[in-house]
């Protein structure tokens, strides 16, 4: 999607630089996209693809003693398998600010690094609630092992254009792979995004589902490098795909 970004103008100056240019202007859909054509090239206009990434670069997370004793206890309180993690920075600008290692919720939770406390929170929630629920409907059983990518690394965005550093720099994403079920089958977002009927659904749900719990969702409908997870982060946002 491509969107246009134009200096205000007034339209009684664009008839009266229209005019002066011998334009003919009539009635029509024809033009409609004609004078808007005229007008962003009188203008300036600058077209620029929608693209989350050019937003401003969110600040880097600061210690923050009073919000870590809160995260702490709701992730005590929902039941989750943790510890706290000590702050680390690291060149680049990549930094790992009140995180946590998490370990468990209500499954097993694989190969997570730091993340940091507030995503571990929805993050637990996520997976005890929809992503329970859903197992529960479809398959008919509980999930008891999410297997991750990993959460915190220190590189920019992949998939696109972008120099911007990843959330994950920030430990603010979580990657997600792939899900184990009571029975020992696993539903890989790789095979199953367009797999069977029973784990397209599953998978469709969850990340619907995620939208309502995280800033930012991206799947295999976003782009190929996205191809065999599900990215979550509490970055910048609102984006779900």
């Amino acid at each position: 999607m491509r969107s246009a970004v134009c200096p205000p103008k007034s339209a009684l100056a664009f008839w009266a630089i229209a005019g002066r240019m011998g334009v003919m202007v009539r009635h029509g859909p024809f033009s409609l996209v004609l004078s808007v054509l005229i007008l962003c090239a009188l203008s300036g206009c600058v077209f620029r693809p929608a693209d989350r990434h050019r937003a401003p670069a969110r600040p880097a997370a600061l210690p923050n003693n009073a919000m870590m004793r809160q995260c702490t206890a709701e992730l005590t309180r929902m039941g989750a398998a943790f510890h706290v993690l000590p702050d680390k920075r690291e060149p680049g600008g990549c930094s790992a600010i009140n995180t946590v290692l998490l370990t468990g919720a209500g499954a097993r939770i694989t190969q997570l690094r730091a993340t940091q406390c507030p995503l571990a929170r929805n993050f637990v929630a996520w997976v005890k609630g929809p992503v329970q629920q859903a197992a529960r409907d479809i398959y008919g059983q509980p999930v008891i092992r999410v297997d991750t990518l990993g959460s915190y690394a220190c590189r920019q965005v992949r998939g696109i254009a972008s120099a911007s550093l990843s959330e994950h720099a920030f430990a603010n994403a979580i990657d997600v792979g792939g899900f184990g079920l009571a029975d020992g089958r696993r539903i890989a977002v790789l095979t199953g995004w367009n797999g069977s009927q029973q784990d397209a659904a599953f998978l469709r749900r969850i990340r619907k589902a995620a939208c309502r719990q995280f800033q930012t969702v991206l799947s295999p409908d976003y782009n190929l490098a996205h191809r065999d997870h599900l990215h979550l982060d509490m970055g910048r946002g609102p984006y779900c795909r």
